[in-house]
Protein backbone atom coordinates (compact mmCIF):
# COMPACT_ATOMS: atom_id res chain seq x y z
CA UNK A 1 0.00 0.00 0.00
CA UNK A 2 2.79 2.07 0.72
CA UNK A 3 4.37 1.83 -3.01
CA UNK A 4 1.08 2.73 -4.51
CA UNK A 5 0.51 5.46 -2.40
CA UNK A 6 4.35 6.42 -3.68
CA UNK A 7 3.16 6.37 -7.35
CA UNK A 8 -0.62 7.14 -7.27
CA UNK A 9 0.22 11.23 -7.62
CA UNK A 10 2.31 10.63 -10.95
CA UNK A 11 -0.92 8.30 -12.34
CA UNK A 12 -3.15 10.92 -11.43
CA UNK A 13 -1.39 13.30 -12.74
CA UNK A 14 -1.38 10.80 -16.16
CA UNK A 15 -5.04 10.19 -15.74
CA UNK A 16 -5.83 14.28 -16.03
CA UNK A 17 -4.08 14.58 -19.22
CA UNK A 18 -5.59 11.76 -20.65
CA UNK A 19 -9.15 13.63 -19.33
CA UNK A 20 -8.16 16.96 -21.30
CA UNK A 21 -7.35 14.64 -24.25
CA UNK A 22 -10.42 13.27 -24.17
CA UNK A 23 -12.91 15.57 -22.95
CA UNK A 24 -11.73 18.18 -25.77
CA UNK A 25 -11.72 16.10 -28.41
CA UNK A 26 -15.27 15.08 -27.89
CA UNK A 27 -16.39 18.70 -27.48
CA UNK A 28 -15.03 19.65 -30.84
CA UNK A 29 -15.06 16.47 -32.54
CA UNK A 30 -18.53 16.07 -32.17
CA UNK A 31 -19.80 19.54 -33.68
CA UNK A 32 -17.27 18.90 -36.74
CA UNK A 33 -18.20 15.75 -36.95
CA UNK A 34 -22.30 16.98 -38.07
CA UNK A 35 -20.39 19.68 -40.10
CA UNK A 36 -18.43 17.69 -41.96
CA UNK A 37 -21.75 14.68 -42.71
CA UNK A 38 -23.74 17.61 -43.89
CA UNK A 39 -20.80 18.16 -46.14
CA UNK A 40 -20.90 14.49 -47.49
CA UNK A 41 -24.23 15.44 -48.12
CA UNK A 42 -24.51 18.31 -49.77
CA UNK A 43 -25.36 19.19 -53.25
CA UNK A 44 -22.02 21.81 -54.11
CA UNK A 45 -20.12 18.89 -55.47
CA UNK A 46 -16.56 20.45 -54.81
CA UNK A 47 -17.55 21.05 -51.25
CA UNK A 48 -18.81 17.16 -50.93
CA UNK A 49 -15.57 16.19 -52.93
CA UNK A 50 -13.32 17.62 -50.51
CA UNK A 51 -14.94 16.57 -46.83
CA UNK A 52 -15.10 12.95 -49.08
CA UNK A 53 -11.37 13.39 -49.07
CA UNK A 54 -10.98 14.47 -46.11
CA UNK A 55 -12.90 11.62 -44.01
CA UNK A 56 -10.79 9.18 -46.73
CA UNK A 57 -7.49 10.83 -45.63
CA UNK A 58 -8.48 10.78 -41.52
CA UNK A 59 -10.20 7.00 -41.91
CA UNK A 60 -7.42 5.31 -44.28
CA UNK A 61 -4.85 6.15 -42.02
CA UNK A 62 -3.64 5.03 -38.61
CA UNK A 63 -4.01 7.81 -35.86
CA UNK A 64 -0.82 7.03 -34.50
CA UNK A 65 0.45 8.57 -37.82
CA UNK A 66 -1.85 10.97 -37.84
CA UNK A 67 0.05 12.34 -34.64
CA UNK A 68 3.35 11.83 -36.00
CA UNK A 69 2.58 13.68 -38.80
CA UNK A 70 1.03 16.63 -36.80
CA UNK A 71 3.84 16.52 -34.41
CA UNK A 72 6.80 15.89 -36.37
CA UNK A 73 5.80 16.37 -39.40
CA UNK A 74 4.03 20.12 -40.21
CA UNK A 75 7.34 21.49 -38.87
CA UNK A 76 9.01 21.08 -41.93
CA UNK A 77 6.46 23.49 -43.35
CA UNK A 78 7.28 26.11 -40.99
CA UNK A 79 3.84 25.07 -38.86
CA UNK A 80 4.58 24.14 -35.33
CA UNK A 81 2.14 23.04 -32.64
CA UNK A 82 3.05 22.56 -28.85
CA UNK A 83 2.88 18.81 -28.10
CA UNK A 84 -0.52 19.10 -26.10
CA UNK A 85 -2.28 20.84 -28.69
CA UNK A 86 -0.57 18.54 -31.53
CA UNK A 87 -2.24 16.05 -29.96
CA UNK A 88 -5.66 17.44 -29.42
CA UNK A 89 -5.43 18.62 -33.28
CA UNK A 90 -4.90 14.90 -34.71
CA UNK A 91 -7.40 13.17 -32.01
CA UNK A 92 -9.96 16.56 -32.93
CA UNK A 93 -9.80 15.64 -37.25
CA UNK A 94 -9.67 11.89 -36.72
CA UNK A 95 -12.33 11.38 -34.64
CA UNK A 96 -14.54 14.24 -36.55
CA UNK A 97 -14.44 11.98 -39.29
CA UNK A 98 -15.91 8.99 -37.80
CA UNK A 99 -18.51 10.99 -36.08
CA UNK A 100 -19.79 11.94 -39.38
CA UNK A 101 -19.87 8.72 -41.03
CA UNK A 102 -21.74 8.12 -37.59
CA UNK A 103 -24.11 10.87 -38.65
CA UNK A 104 -24.50 11.44 -41.71
CA UNK A 105 -25.85 6.99 -41.71
CA UNK A 106 -28.42 8.53 -38.74
CA UNK A 107 -29.29 11.88 -40.63
CA UNK A 108 -30.09 9.45 -44.14
CA UNK A 109 -31.68 7.00 -42.06
CA UNK A 110 -34.60 9.69 -41.39
CA UNK A 111 -37.86 9.01 -43.82
CA UNK A 112 -38.24 11.85 -46.16
CA UNK A 113 -42.14 11.92 -45.07
CA UNK A 114 -41.46 12.95 -41.68
CA UNK A 115 -39.71 16.39 -43.60
CA UNK A 116 -43.10 16.44 -45.35
CA UNK A 117 -45.31 16.04 -42.52
CA UNK A 118 -43.59 19.03 -41.03
CA UNK A 119 -44.24 21.29 -43.77
CA UNK A 120 -47.88 20.48 -43.60
CA UNK A 121 -47.82 21.33 -40.12
CA UNK A 122 -45.92 24.39 -41.51
CA UNK A 123 -42.89 23.65 -38.85
CA UNK A 124 -39.66 25.77 -40.22
CA UNK A 125 -36.56 23.62 -41.28
CA UNK A 126 -34.79 24.67 -38.33
CA UNK A 127 -37.67 23.79 -36.29
CA UNK A 128 -38.45 20.64 -38.21
CA UNK A 129 -34.57 19.35 -37.68
CA UNK A 130 -34.58 20.49 -33.47
CA UNK A 131 -38.05 19.09 -32.82
CA UNK A 132 -38.13 16.09 -35.05
CA UNK A 133 -34.77 15.23 -36.95
CA UNK A 134 -31.85 15.42 -34.41
CA UNK A 135 -34.10 13.70 -31.52
CA UNK A 136 -34.65 10.49 -33.80
CA UNK A 137 -30.93 10.94 -35.41
CA UNK A 138 -29.52 11.05 -31.89
CA UNK A 139 -31.59 7.97 -31.06
CA UNK A 140 -29.94 5.88 -33.86
CA UNK A 141 -26.32 7.09 -33.38
CA UNK A 142 -25.74 7.02 -29.28
CA UNK A 143 -24.86 3.12 -29.57
CA UNK A 144 -22.15 3.65 -32.23
CA UNK A 145 -21.33 7.00 -30.50
CA UNK A 146 -20.78 5.34 -27.37
CA UNK A 147 -18.11 2.58 -29.04
CA UNK A 148 -16.14 5.69 -30.39
CA UNK A 149 -15.90 7.10 -27.21
CA UNK A 150 -14.89 4.07 -25.05
CA UNK A 151 -11.94 3.86 -28.17
CA UNK A 152 -11.07 7.38 -27.50
CA UNK A 153 -10.37 6.52 -23.66
CA UNK A 154 -8.49 3.77 -25.10
CA UNK A 155 -6.67 6.02 -28.05
CA UNK A 156 -5.46 8.93 -25.57
CA UNK A 157 -2.48 6.14 -24.74
CA UNK A 158 -1.05 7.16 -27.92
CA UNK A 159 0.00 10.88 -27.23
CA UNK A 160 2.84 8.82 -25.72
CA UNK A 161 4.53 8.57 -28.99
CA UNK A 162 5.04 12.36 -28.80
CA UNK A 163 5.96 12.66 -25.33
CA UNK A 164 3.32 13.81 -23.60
CA UNK A 165 2.59 12.48 -19.97
CA UNK A 166 -0.68 10.69 -20.48
CA UNK A 167 -2.05 7.59 -17.58
CA UNK A 168 -0.46 4.77 -20.10
CA UNK A 169 2.91 7.22 -19.72
CA UNK A 170 3.05 7.56 -16.15
CA UNK A 171 2.54 3.60 -15.52
CA UNK A 172 5.40 2.71 -18.30
CA UNK A 173 7.58 5.03 -16.51
CA UNK A 174 7.16 3.47 -12.73
CA UNK A 175 7.38 0.53 -14.04
CA UNK A 176 10.81 0.71 -15.51
CA UNK A 177 11.95 2.31 -12.64
CA UNK A 178 11.10 0.49 -10.03
CA UNK A 179 10.72 -3.27 -11.99
CA UNK A 180 7.80 -3.86 -10.97
CA UNK A 181 4.06 -4.93 -13.12
CA UNK A 182 2.18 -3.01 -9.79
CA UNK A 183 2.02 0.17 -12.07
CA UNK A 184 0.45 -1.44 -15.13
CA UNK A 185 -2.28 -3.17 -13.04
CA UNK A 186 -3.49 0.33 -11.46
CA UNK A 187 -3.26 1.68 -15.18
CA UNK A 188 -5.56 -1.21 -15.92
CA UNK A 189 -7.77 -0.34 -13.49
CA UNK A 190 -7.88 3.03 -13.69
CA UNK A 191 -8.54 2.75 -17.49
CA UNK A 192 -11.63 0.37 -16.60
CA UNK A 193 -13.08 2.69 -14.28
CA UNK A 194 -13.32 5.50 -16.70
CA UNK A 195 -14.35 3.14 -19.71
CA UNK A 196 -17.38 2.09 -16.75
CA UNK A 197 -18.19 5.43 -15.73
CA UNK A 198 -18.53 6.08 -20.01
CA UNK A 199 -20.53 2.74 -20.48
CA UNK A 200 -22.93 3.69 -17.74
CA UNK A 201 -23.92 7.49 -19.05
CA UNK A 202 -24.60 6.11 -22.45
CA UNK A 203 -26.98 3.59 -21.01
CA UNK A 204 -28.54 6.90 -19.03
CA UNK A 205 -28.39 8.59 -22.22
CA UNK A 206 -29.96 6.29 -24.10
CA UNK A 207 -32.68 5.69 -21.66
CA UNK A 208 -33.69 9.30 -21.86
CA UNK A 209 -33.87 8.83 -25.98
CA UNK A 210 -35.96 5.82 -25.89
CA UNK A 211 -39.39 7.64 -26.23
CA UNK A 212 -38.65 8.04 -29.71
CA UNK A 213 -39.91 4.90 -31.15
Amino acid sequence: MEYVSQIMPALLAGTWMTLKIFFWTLILALPLGILVALGEMSKIKILKWLVEFYVWIMRGTPLLLQLIFVFYGLPILQIVFPRYEAALLAFVLNYAAYFAEIFRGGLQSIDEGQFEAAQVLRLTRYQTMIKIVIPQVFKIVLPSIGNEVINLIKDSSLVYVIGLGDLLRAGNVAMARDVTLVPLLLVGVIYLSLISLCAFAQKKVEKHFNYYK
